[in-house]
Protein backbone atom coordinates (compact mmCIF):
# COMPACT_ATOMS: atom_id res chain seq x y z
CA UNK A 1 0.00 0.00 0.00
CA UNK A 2 1.37 3.41 -0.83
CA UNK A 3 2.18 5.87 1.87
CA UNK A 4 -0.41 8.62 2.11
CA UNK A 5 1.15 12.04 2.30
CA UNK A 6 -0.63 14.63 4.35
CA UNK A 7 -1.41 18.04 2.98
CA UNK A 8 -0.93 20.92 5.44
CA UNK A 9 -2.68 24.24 5.04
CA UNK A 10 -1.87 27.21 7.25
CA UNK A 11 -4.35 30.05 6.82
CA UNK A 12 -3.37 33.46 8.17
CA UNK A 13 -5.83 36.35 8.28
CA UNK A 14 -4.25 39.74 7.65
CA UNK A 15 -3.64 42.00 10.64
CA UNK A 16 -5.99 44.71 11.82
CA UNK A 17 -6.57 47.36 9.17
CA UNK A 18 -6.08 51.06 9.60
CA UNK A 19 -9.10 53.16 8.68
CA UNK A 20 -7.21 56.45 8.99
CA UNK A 21 -6.84 57.15 5.30
CA UNK A 22 -9.72 57.24 2.79
CA UNK A 23 -8.29 54.63 0.41
CA UNK A 24 -9.68 51.81 -1.70
CA UNK A 25 -10.16 48.61 0.28
CA UNK A 26 -7.30 46.85 -1.54
CA UNK A 27 -4.91 49.69 -0.58
CA UNK A 28 -5.69 49.73 3.14
CA UNK A 29 -2.63 49.38 5.43
CA UNK A 30 -2.44 47.63 8.76
CA UNK A 31 -2.74 49.65 11.98
CA UNK A 32 -0.17 49.97 14.78
CA UNK A 33 -2.14 47.42 16.75
CA UNK A 34 -2.09 45.20 13.64
CA UNK A 35 1.70 45.48 13.44
CA UNK A 36 2.02 44.51 17.12
CA UNK A 37 -0.33 41.55 16.78
CA UNK A 38 1.43 40.35 13.64
CA UNK A 39 4.80 40.35 15.42
CA UNK A 40 3.30 38.58 18.43
CA UNK A 41 1.64 35.79 16.44
CA UNK A 42 4.45 35.48 13.90
CA UNK A 43 6.87 34.84 16.76
CA UNK A 44 4.71 31.86 17.86
CA UNK A 45 4.12 30.44 14.39
CA UNK A 46 7.42 28.61 13.69
CA UNK A 47 6.60 25.89 16.21
CA UNK A 48 3.42 24.83 14.39
CA UNK A 49 4.91 24.79 10.89
CA UNK A 50 5.83 21.81 8.74
CA UNK A 51 9.51 21.67 7.68
CA UNK A 52 8.93 23.13 4.23
CA UNK A 53 6.12 25.02 2.54
CA UNK A 54 5.18 27.47 -0.14
CA UNK A 55 3.59 30.85 0.58
CA UNK A 56 0.67 32.49 -1.18
CA UNK A 57 -0.73 35.91 -0.41
CA UNK A 58 -3.61 38.10 -1.48
CA UNK A 59 -2.69 41.17 -3.54
CA UNK A 60 -4.22 43.50 -0.92
CA UNK A 61 -1.79 45.83 0.82
CA UNK A 62 -2.80 44.66 4.32
CA UNK A 63 -2.14 40.99 3.52
CA UNK A 64 1.20 41.85 1.93
CA UNK A 65 2.27 43.89 4.97
CA UNK A 66 1.20 41.01 7.24
CA UNK A 67 3.13 38.51 5.12
CA UNK A 68 6.26 40.69 5.28
CA UNK A 69 6.15 40.71 9.09
CA UNK A 70 5.58 36.95 9.29
CA UNK A 71 8.34 36.29 6.79
CA UNK A 72 10.89 37.81 9.19
CA UNK A 73 10.08 35.11 11.76
CA UNK A 74 9.64 32.24 9.31
CA UNK A 75 12.73 33.03 7.22
CA UNK A 76 10.68 33.24 4.05
CA UNK A 77 12.55 34.92 1.19
CA UNK A 78 10.14 37.59 -0.06
CA UNK A 79 10.75 36.71 -3.69
CA UNK A 80 9.31 33.23 -3.07
CA UNK A 81 5.90 34.57 -1.99
CA UNK A 82 3.26 34.31 -4.70
CA UNK A 83 0.96 37.35 -4.64
CA UNK A 84 -2.33 36.66 -6.32
CA UNK A 85 -5.36 38.68 -7.34
CA UNK A 86 -7.50 35.55 -6.88
CA UNK A 87 -6.73 35.44 -3.17
CA UNK A 88 -8.15 38.93 -2.69
CA UNK A 89 -11.50 37.35 -1.94
CA UNK A 90 -13.94 37.30 0.95
CA UNK A 91 -15.75 34.30 -0.50
CA UNK A 92 -14.97 30.82 0.85
CA UNK A 93 -15.85 29.12 -2.43
CA UNK A 94 -13.28 31.08 -4.44
CA UNK A 95 -10.70 30.51 -1.71
CA UNK A 96 -11.39 26.78 -1.86
CA UNK A 97 -11.04 26.83 -5.66
CA UNK A 98 -7.61 28.48 -5.41
CA UNK A 99 -6.36 26.08 -2.73
CA UNK A 100 -7.49 23.03 -4.68
CA UNK A 101 -5.34 24.24 -7.59
CA UNK A 102 -2.15 23.95 -5.51
CA UNK A 103 0.39 21.65 -7.15
CA UNK A 104 0.59 18.26 -5.49
CA UNK A 105 4.37 18.38 -5.41
CA UNK A 106 3.88 20.80 -2.47
CA UNK A 107 2.65 19.21 0.74
CA UNK A 108 2.32 22.41 2.73
CA UNK A 109 0.86 25.79 1.87
CA UNK A 110 0.78 28.97 3.94
CA UNK A 111 -1.87 31.39 2.71
CA UNK A 112 -2.41 35.01 3.78
CA UNK A 113 -5.99 36.02 3.10
CA UNK A 114 -9.26 37.58 4.22
CA UNK A 115 -12.41 36.99 6.17
CA UNK A 116 -15.05 35.79 5.87
CA UNK A 117 -13.52 33.37 3.42
CA UNK A 118 -11.04 32.08 6.02
CA UNK A 119 -13.54 31.53 8.85
CA UNK A 120 -16.03 29.78 6.55
CA UNK A 121 -13.26 27.65 5.03
CA UNK A 122 -11.84 26.47 8.37
CA UNK A 123 -15.31 25.59 9.61
CA UNK A 124 -16.09 23.59 6.49
CA UNK A 125 -12.73 21.80 6.32
CA UNK A 126 -11.53 21.72 9.93
CA UNK A 127 -12.90 19.74 12.88
CA UNK A 128 -12.99 22.64 15.34
CA UNK A 129 -15.76 25.23 15.11
CA UNK A 130 -14.33 28.75 15.16
CA UNK A 131 -16.79 31.58 15.55
CA UNK A 132 -14.50 34.08 13.85
CA UNK A 133 -10.84 33.87 12.88
CA UNK A 134 -9.52 37.20 14.21
CA UNK A 135 -7.13 39.55 12.44
CA UNK A 136 -3.55 38.17 12.67
CA UNK A 137 -5.11 34.78 13.44
CA UNK A 138 -3.45 31.56 12.26
CA UNK A 139 -5.26 28.25 11.71
CA UNK A 140 -3.38 25.09 10.72
CA UNK A 141 -5.33 22.33 9.00
CA UNK A 142 -4.17 18.87 7.97
CA UNK A 143 -5.73 16.66 5.30
CA UNK A 144 -5.31 12.94 4.95
CA UNK A 145 -4.71 12.99 1.19
CA UNK A 146 -1.92 13.47 -1.31
CA UNK A 147 -4.11 15.46 -3.70
CA UNK A 148 -5.06 19.08 -2.98
CA UNK A 149 -7.99 18.76 -5.32
CA UNK A 150 -9.45 16.01 -3.10
CA UNK A 151 -9.27 17.74 0.25
CA UNK A 152 -12.33 17.15 2.39
CA UNK A 153 -12.94 17.33 6.15
CA UNK A 154 -9.51 17.47 7.78
CA UNK A 155 -8.19 18.15 11.25
CA UNK A 156 -7.63 21.52 12.86
CA UNK A 157 -4.11 21.05 14.21
CA UNK A 158 -3.49 24.45 15.79
CA UNK A 159 -4.86 27.95 16.22
CA UNK A 160 -2.86 31.03 17.20
CA UNK A 161 -5.00 34.07 17.98
CA UNK A 162 -3.85 37.33 19.60
CA UNK A 163 -6.40 36.92 22.43
CA UNK A 164 -4.67 33.69 23.52
CA UNK A 165 -1.56 35.72 24.41
CA UNK A 166 -3.09 38.97 25.59
CA UNK A 167 -1.64 38.66 29.08
CA UNK A 168 1.89 38.61 27.66
CA UNK A 169 4.04 41.69 28.11
CA UNK A 170 4.54 42.31 24.39
CA UNK A 171 0.80 42.53 23.86
CA UNK A 172 0.18 45.49 26.16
Amino acid sequence: SKLITMKNLILIRHSKSSWDAPVQDIDRSISQRGVRDAHLIASKTPKILPPSYIVWCSKAKRTQETAFIFSQYLSIPLETIRFSEDLYTFDAKSLEKSIKKCENSYDSLILFGHNEAITKFVNKFGDLYIDNVPTSGVVALQFDTDDWNNISKGQTKATLFPSQFKNEQSYK
